[in-house]
């Protein structure tokens, strides 16, 4: 490639490395900080770009928090898909979604582990907020994903899935809750053999 292409191609690169730290930074103080106390200036610095680089990259702090929220769910998805190497059946599908929850809650998190990161962002924003929408659609997407796993458990009978589905969310969403208050992933183990238990006697 000669000199004029690459730097042609620098500008982009660094946009993109800059763009990947003001999310991963914005990350990092979302959680341990909540979004409403976490002012633009605190994220670039611990980014370490300057402050036209974020508007360079987000066009608001509102567009920051989407984008934090998807990624976030991209995270949680990666986590799941893991997890669902080697599995065999709708059992262990339905276990994997609780196994990629309580891998997500053993992360290192700067201030430990504080319960699920896109529900402490919903409980920030207010009613009909765009974030909001996004964290349903997630919490929606996971309740799928379980109830096509029971499915698998329960063929011909989608609406007993379905309901299924729905208890196992619910287990699932109070364990984070729990866990979340309690700093630790315990809970969600817990949620786990109670699901297991569940699935057992389908």
């Amino acid at each position: 490639m000669s000199d004029t292409g690459t730097a042609a191609t620098q500008p982009g690169k660094r946009r993109g490395a800059a763009r990947e730290r003001l999310l991963a930074a914005a990350a990092r103080r979302f959680y341990a900080d909540g979004v409403a106390s976490t002012g633009i200036d605190t994220i670039t610095a611990e980014a370490g770009v300057a402050k036209m680089s974020l508007y360079n990259n987000f066009s608001s702090k509102a567009d920051l928090v989407m984008a934090y929220l998807d990624a976030r769910h991209e995270e949680w998805l990666g986590l799941y898909r893991r997890r669902l190497e080697g599995v065999k059946d709708g059992r262990g599908g339905v276990l994997a979604v609780f196994d990629a929850y309580a891998d997500h809650a053993a992360f290192a998190y700067e201030h430990g582990f504080r319960g699920c990161g896109l529900l402490n962002a919903a409980a920030e924003l207010p009613t009909g907020d765009a974030g909001r929408a996004v964290v349903r659609r997630h919490k929606e997407e996971v309740e799928s994903l379980l109830a096509g796993h029971v499915e698998e458990l329960l063929p011909g009978r989608p609406e007993q899935a379905r309901a299924v589905a729905e208890h196992l969310a619910f287990l699932l969403e109070g364990a984070m809750a729990r866990a979340g208050l309690e700093g630790a992933g315990t809970r969600l183990e817990h949620a786990r053999a109670m699901a297991a238990d569940l699935l057992g006697r389908l």
